[in-house]
């Protein structure tokens, strides 16, 4: 009979048994266009707040389409679900005095985390161009919204390099300057191989770069829709998750079994390597993310469970 000790368990199995603390997450989501979606996102939230993430963020659409639910949105979450709420906020479309009114509302609203992006057009106005008398760029932003109140502030960052970045060397001279301009945390684009986040940990330590980096985390339920959010943010996609995926366009119960043993697996990886926060993109699906974090370790807190 072959026994089998504790060195030899996996490492979320490890965290579960009391061998290593669970890690620290937190939750993005996009704000709803409808009644029923809106049932949809709460429900979601209620199944995932238990869980005691460290925050939780609301997306901000292209050319700040979804201003004004986001804004209510993460009102509401921060409210009613006593969740820390991040909003996001970007530079498209709207001027400096704009957005700095936007801002000052979420602070009137005592919401003190924005994530700062510079965002992207909308794909009719073709590529990026900066907005009159706007925010430039995410660096621009963040000055811009540590000048009107102390906020927190979250930026992105690119594992595989920013798509319009002229290079690695440039990507990550331009996070060290948003640092430098009052950002204290970063939060990468999904990646789906674990060296690529490792290795872009070693490079941002190598340059001086302390704030945390937050492995950004993508469950993938539809196949065709990641390879078409990769070619516009640059994340390669590997053979090996091809495949993973290959005859079950017409079985959704079966890709939602393979991806959640997908990122549980890539998410284990980077815990045994010292990753102790993962942000977690939900497409404000509770199943797969909640499903993750409990293979990492993560219970409900019985305080958390009052939404």
């Amino acid at each position: 009979m072959v026994e089998i000790s504790d060195r030899d368990l996996m490492p979320a199995a490890q965290a579960v048994a009391g061998g290593h603390p669970p890690p620290t997450v937190s939750f993005e989501f996009f704000p709803p266009k409808t009644d029923k979606m809106m049932e949809t996102l709460w429900a979601t939230v209620q199944r995932l707040s238990p869980l005691n993430p460290a925050f939780v963020s609301v997306t901000y659409g292209a050319g700040g389409s979804t201003r004004e639910r986001t804004h209510s949105t993460v009102v509401r979450m921060a409210k009613e679900g006593g969740l820390q709420a991040a909003a996001h906020l970007t530079c498209v479309d709207a001027t400096r005095e704009e957005i700095d009114e936007i801002a000052r509302r979420y602070w009137d609203a005592g919401i003190r985390h924005i994530v700062a992006l510079r965002g992207d057009a909308p794909d009719s106005d073709g590529p990026y161009r900066p907005t009159p008398n706007g925010y430039d760029y995410a660096l621009d932003l963040v000055s811009g919204l540590k000048r009107v109140a102390d906020f927190e502030i979250s930026v992105a960052a690119y594992p595989e390099t920013h798509p319009q970045a002229p290079g690695a060397d440039f990507d990550l001279d331009n996070l060290q300057r948003k640092i430098d301009a009052g950002a204290t945390r970063a939060i990468t684009q999904f990646f789906f191989d674990p060296e690529v986040f490792l290795r872009f940990l070693d490079r941002a330590a190598a340059r001086g770069i302390t704030v945390p980096i937050l492995p950004g985390i993508m469950p993938v339920t539809n196949f065709e829709s990641v390879q078409r959010f990769s070619k516009m943010t640059g994340a390669s996609i590997p053979a090996w998750l091809g495949r993973c995926f290959e005859g079950l366009e017409d079985d959704p119960e079966t890709r939602k079994l393979v991806a959640a043993t997908v990122a549980g697996q890539q998410c284990q990886l980077l815990q045994a390597h010292g990753v102790e926060q993962f942000h977690f993109y939900t497409l404000n699906r509770a199943d797969l993310t909640y499903a993750i974090c409990h293979m990492l370790g993560l219970r409900p807190d019985p305080a958390g469970d009052s939404t």
